[in-house]
């Protein structure tokens, strides 16, 4: 195994880098540059840019396993196996040592190609005795593709029983801002991650005829639950949970609070946190903060309008932010209640203080791997475990030094 000692303290050192000085002596957070957009105030004080922390704790990442192509999404095992997507299409086992299985047989066709693949795993609440998985995918699809959601028991090296319990409508001829992300809720349902898919207007998202720029809600054998929000309601999709989301790769249980909390991509700057509840607006593209891609303002530039959502938390400029955990664990008393934050362009993680709802303070962790996170979980030995997302994607272990 590679090993790469670090320290906490060396991590938040590295992260200062400072370019702007006078903007990270006023802010005193971890952000040395200004955000994209000029003159950009947050909603209350803290949403942003919250007090750069460290703490003496000391750990080493380990190298469990390499040669993933782009891996996606990992869930542990009952018997401490990993099971990884691939974004190509492909599901593997890595047991404790590393090795890799061959892909499991039996994954349907995949749409690849700019973001397009496969995407997001869950287990079933009853996994030990059902043996059932779940996994999000861009679908081929006559007009261009969709995320579908399927189901299958996982067997000696193949998938059986297969049935696709979930797809987005409707077909796009697009391959970006995908989501895809899937949780398992205390209640046995399952929530799924839908982007925008980049559609030009991004006026769908406020719709509620369609499924893009949503978090939905399903039972685990596709039916919808009668709690649903927007039930009954004539010309609204019924799985919708909540809605005006730009692209959530990142979504987890709040394990104190049982909530769904998610993390989504912005475009140049407005990368959110957000705690989606049932029927909720969460703004895009009405209200979004940083700016377009091409220097415009988003919309009329709103960042903010009466029966809309605030995000508790955004960056700007952007962390690419995709895979999240809350820390429960005992392997590192110092870090237990906060959230870890993966992130793809920023190539590293973001470590987040918590108190209740409210980000008070924020660490950068791992950035001197070079290499985008993907994913983060918790394992059930307590070390964090991080994807890194290329065509040498590896499977890191993080435990104390």
């Amino acid at each position: 195994m590679r090993r790469l000692l670090l320290t906490a303290a060396v991590a938040a050192a590295l992260g200062g880098g400072a370019p702007l000085a006078a903007w990270a002596q006023s802010t005193g957070s971890e952000e040395t540059r200004p955000p994209n957009r000029a003159g950009e105030k947050p909603a209350f004080t803290g949403q942003t840019r919250a007090p750069k922390t460290t703490t003496a704790t000391r750990y080493q990442v380990l190298t469990v396993a390499r040669g993933l192509v782009n891996p996606w999404s990992l869930v542990f095992l009952p018997d401490g196996r990993m099971l990884v997507t691939e974004r190509p299409g492909r599901i593997r086992v890595v047991g404790p040592g590393g090795a890799l299985s061959a892909p499991i047989a039996g994954v349907p066709k995949v749409a690849t190609g700019a973001q397009a693949g496969l995407f997001g795993l869950a287990l079933d609440a009853r996994f030990a005795a059902n043996g059932l998985i779940y996994f999000a995918y861009e679908e081929p699809r006559r007009g261009g593709s969709g995320l579908a959601v399927a189901r299958a028991r996982l067997g000696e090296g193949r998938l059986e029983g297969l049935q696709v319990i979930f797809r987005s409508q409707p077909a796009i001829a697009s391959q970006a801002n995908l989501g895809g992300r899937l949780v398992m809720a205390p209640d046995g349902t399952l929530f799924i991650s839908v982007g925008d898919h980049f559609y030009p207007g991004q006026a769908h998202v406020q719709q509620l005829d369609n499924d893009l720029g949503k978090m939905v809600r399903i039972n685990p054998d596709g039916s919808i639950p009668h709690t649903n929000p927007f039930v009954g309601r004539p010309g609204a999709r019924p799985e919708i949970w909540s809605f005006g989301h730009r692209n959530p790769e990142a979504a987890a249980i709040n394990p104190w609070t049982r909530q769904l909390w998610t993390v989504e991509h912005g475009a140049r700057g407005g990368d959110e946190i957000n705690i989606p509840a049932a029927g909720k607006d969460y703004g895009w593209p009405v209200i979004a903060y940083g700016i377009d891609y091409s220097g415009a303002l988003i919309g009329k530039g709103l960042t903010q309008q009466a029966g809309m959502e605030q995000p508790i938390y955004y960056w700007d400029p952007v962390i690419a932010p995709s895979g999240m955990a809350f820390y429960t664990g005992a392997l590192f008393p110092a870090w237990k209640g906060d959230l870890f934050v993966g992130g793809l362009a920023s190539e590293r993680v973001s470590r987040l203080v918590l108190k209740g709802e409210r980000v008070v303070g924020e660490e950068w962790l791992f950035h001197d791997l070079h290499e985008r996170i993907r994913d983060v979980v918790q394992g059930p030995d307590g070390a964090l475990y991080l994807l890194t997302d290329n065509d040498k994607g590896r499977v890191l272990k993080v435990v104390p030094r």
